[in-house]
């Protein structure tokens, strides 16, 4: 009578085990990249397989630069539209989320996300676009080691350099060539603007570049970003 209990405590230390194997595994890469530039990311391999499905030659568009190269006026672009308290909070506005919850309420369907830009860059770094309680409990994880043990210019570095602006068009210098033929360091406020604008549907802006939505979102973050505070 004993042994099917017994057979149960096995079972949960063998996930408890696998549980924190996980999460060490996490923790050994947010380490590594505090000083090393990823290489790639969990939403650059799923892009680059559903590419290949259609072209087997498929590459995506990516190269990592500085942070010292990329446009202040992109960086305030994306504070301003993003996360206009990341200087001050530890990884989550809960201010935000709480209007998200209350929008996406009012509409019926989720209009608003609330993430924050450490938020984003953990989900971008290790997990799926899929939506789950598993998953935002595994990105709130992530989140909370990028913040104990990156600095926040390091976390805004790495998120400029990895997020998708596009069809296979990952990071801020890729951006800036695949739209506008320049480098990220020349990118003035209303081309910054414009990119922020994309962040939250990139493929879709990338398909519709002169969509009036997209219009309108770059004259409101062209209208906040002088009180964007950066790292």
């Amino acid at each position: 009578m004993k042994r099917p209990g017994r057979w149960l405590n096995w079972t949960l230390l063998a996930l408890l085990g696998i549980f924190v194997a996980w999460q060490l595994w996490l923790l050994g890469w947010v380490l590594l990249w505090k000083w090393v530039d990823p290489g790639t990311t969990r939403f650059m391999e799923i892009r680059l397989l559903e590419l290949r499905e259609k072209n087997p030659d498929a590459q995506l568009k990516t190269q990592w630069v500085p942070y010292a190269r990329i446009s202040p006026n992109l960086k305030r672009a994306i504070i301003a539209s993003e996360d206009a308290k990341f200087i001050d909070h530890e990884g989550f506005d809960w201010e935000g989320i709480q209007k998200a919850m209350e929008k996406n309420q009012k509409r019926g369907r989720t209009v608003a996300g609330g993430s924050t830009i450490s938020q984003q860059l953990a989900k971008n770094l290790f997990l799926t676009p899929n939506r789950s309680y598993f998953r935002k409990a595994e990105e709130a994880a992530i989140t909370l080691m990028l913040e104990a043990l990156w600095s926040k210019q390091r976390i805004f570095e790495v998120y400029l350099n990895v997020i998708e602006w596009g069809n296979g068009v990952f990071g801020a210098e890729a951006a800036a060539r695949h739209y506008f033929g320049i480098a990220a360091a020349q990118l003035d406020p209303e081309q910054a603007a414009k990119l922020a604008g994309m962040v939250p549907s990139p493929r879709f802006y990338d398909r519709n570049r002169d969509a009036p939505g997209l219009a309108k979102k770059t004259a409101i973050i062209l209208s906040r970003m002088p009180s964007a505070e950066i790292p």
